[in-house]
């Protein structure tokens, strides 16, 4: 491979604001995995937002990369699959598995799509002084014929389309709006654009505590949400709290730690059967290899209200934010009915929006 920008390339990062800012490029903010595609030729790498490679896991779109870029270029964009009409997180983490067999075979089964936003290298020239807006009119020229499952992000320099994209597409997965200024040039592991995500609020059991990788202080407070059937269920985590406030905390919290997890409604937690029944704390993953997953349980009597960006499933899909206790709220009254439910969108509607 000879290009003139050459892997491993580190993808332009965003910084969140709570409001779309005007006069700038939007597009829609996908929830997938970041990549940055390398082409020369038949030679295809597919790079991480770390900058490691993911080509063995997406096999298929190897193949559709090599039939709908260019034969010389180097393209910033998201991996995501679609189940539904919506985006799926979970069937894509799927795909990080040490097995090329079973990788090949979810290939098949559930395979990604590869969503386009801006060009670093074209040909033999980079690109990454260019401005986006010239950057965007040679990447919708380059991609003026490419097919399914290689897509074009939808994008617009009209505020009032971007604040309808931010409401509307929520409902196929999206998770927000991304706002670029026209005139910005390409500059890898810099957070120079903005992102604007959604942010809703939900009161949810404290069950429990990871401590902190640097000692005995507070890491992460587990939370839990309760079925329909009235089982307390695992939904994520808060962790961002100053230090000086995870020393508080253990000692606040002290009063509702068990001695062991006998009687918690997480008790099985260390059972690889258990997480198959229940959302329960410190499941297997692929990502987490040898991370100690041990968590100290708590009584699940005190509530807090968190503020979360969307659900993946029955849980946050992102780390949730520490908001205050609610000193007012039973714990039992924390279900799953109190959540937002965005209108469903289909996602070939996103993807069909010029």
């Amino acid at each position: 491979m000879d290009l003139p920008v050459m892997p491993p390339v580190k993808p332009m990062l965003a910084k969140s604001v709570a409001r779309i800012p005007s006069g700038m490029h939007y597009e829609a903010k996908w929830d997938g995995f970041r990549a940055i595609v390398h082409r020369d030729g038949d030679e295809v790498e597919i790079g991480s937002r770390t900058g490691k490679t993911l080509t063995r896991y997406f096999p298929e779109l190897v193949v559709a990369l090599r039939a709908n870029l260019p034969d010389r270029c180097v393209i910033d964009g998201e991996i995501v699959i679609a189940h539904e009409g919506r985006l799926d997180f979970d069937k894509l983490t799927e795909r990080i598995h040490p097995a090329d067999s079973r990788v090949r075979m979810l290939a098949e089964q559930t395979p990604a799509s590869f969503v386009a936003f801006d060009l670093l290298a074209l040909g033999d020239e980079a690109l990454l002084d260019a401005p986006l807006s010239l950057r965007r009119t040679t990447l919708a020229a380059a991609l003026a014929k490419a097919a399914p499952p290689v897509h074009l992000t939808p994008a617009t320099t009209d505020i009032a389309v971007a604040q309808e994209w931010f409401e509307r597409f929520e409902g196929a997965g999206l998770d927000g709006v991304i706002a670029k200024p026209l005139d910005l040039p390409y500059r890898p592991d810099a957070r120079l654009m903005y992102k604007i995500k959604h942010e809703r609020t939900a009161d949810v059991v404290v069950a429990g505590y990871r401590y902190h990788k640097s000692g005995p202080v507070l890491g992460s407070l587990l939370l839990g949400l309760h079925d329909a059937s009235g089982r307390l269920q695992h939904v994520g985590v808060c962790a961002a709290f100053p230090m000086k406030r995870r020393q508080e905390l253990v000692a606040e919290l002290e009063p509702l730690r068990m001695e062991s997890p006998e009687g918690h409604p997480w008790a099985a937690w260390a059972e690889e059967a258990a997480h198959e029944n229940a959302r329960l704390p410190g499941a297997p993953s692929r990502w987490s290899g040898k991370k100690d997953l041990s968590w100290i349980p708590l009584r699940p009597e005190r509530v807090c209200e968190v503020a979360y960006d969307h659900m993946e499933g029955d849980r946050f899909r992102h780390t949730a934010q520490f908001r205050r206790w609610r000193p007012d709220r039973e714990p039992g009254s924390c279900t799953y009915t109190q959540l937002e439910e965005p209108v469903r969108y289909d996602l070939d509607e996103v993807l069909r929006t010029p």
